[in-house]
């Protein structure tokens, strides 16, 4: 099936790299006009032209607040609209104790984890509420689900994500927002070596071991998913935390 965001427009943030990037092109190549928001100017400006004129890249820094409001008026302004949001842009420390987690780097991991879900909010819902409605999906983490050792503090951020998602989606169902969460577990992007402390055969080989089907998560399986959930066969389904995780939270 193709077309299926046919006439929509969208946000990425977080979508210079890895699941972002995922999500960005393959939501246009489903038929949406995209808004590619990263901090990363230069790898935001590729994915937009990568995926041509359908794309705009904006530089966004997520957790302040005029920078969000100019990236949902890129897309209201620009593109006529604004139906879906993903809250994808993510922050973490390197896998290790949680007592070696300085102030500033705990500060920074939930403003761009928890924050700025808030900040984006606060202007995407009364656009979406104007326009009769809209989707929003926050990618959380298997981390918020089934925390382990050495994440403390971005595991408590993505349980926040997902319990944020879940109060959002009753609170916003009577406008006719969905929202949703995604829970990938660790995946093949720029952050795993942080996640596992380090990027080696054997650190690799461990966390594989974990996981039932046997790999780590994909960009396209965190797309394929997100994809769903903001197209119309998702019409009925919203607060759930969408497990994207080959078993692992089995």
């Amino acid at each position: 099936m193709a077309g299926r965001l046919d006439g929509k427009v969208a946000i990425v943030t977080g979508a210079a790299s890895g699941f972002g990037e995922g999500m960005a092109k393959r939501f246009a190549e489903e038929g949406a006009r995209v808004i590619v928001a990263d901090l990363n100017r230069a790898e935001a400006s590729r994915v937009a032209a990568e995926i041509g004129e359908a794309a705009r890249a904006v530089t966004v820094d997520v957790t302040v607040a005029a920078d969000v409001e100019a990236m949902i008026a890129a897309a209201t302004s620009g593109f006529g609209g604004l139906d879906i949001l993903v809250n994808n842009a993510g922050y973490t420390d390197r896998n290790g104790s949680l007592l070696e987690v300085d102030e500033e780097t705990f500060d920074r991991i939930f403003a761009v984890n928890a924050k700025a879900i808030y900040l984006a909010a606060l202007k995407a819902v009364p656009a979406m509420e104007a326009a009769g409605g809209g989707v929003i999906i926050n990618t959380a983490s298997t981390a918020g689900l089934r925390p382990r050792p050495g994440l403390t503090w971005y595991n408590a951020s993505k349980g926040w994500a997902i319990t944020a998602t879940k109060s959002m989606a009753v609170e916003l169902a009577p406008k006719n927002i969905r929202v949703n969460a995604l829970c990938p577990v660790a995946g093949e992007t720029g952050m795993l070596h942080l996640f596992m402390g380090e990027d080696t055969p054997e650190k690799r080989a461990q966390f594989k071991a974990s996981i039932p089907l046997g790999r780590l998560s994909r960009p396209l399986d965190i797309a394929n998913a997100a994809l769903w959930l903001a197209s119309d066969e998702a019409e009925f389904i919203t607060g759930v935390a969408l497990e994207v995780d080959g078993g692992r939270c089995i």
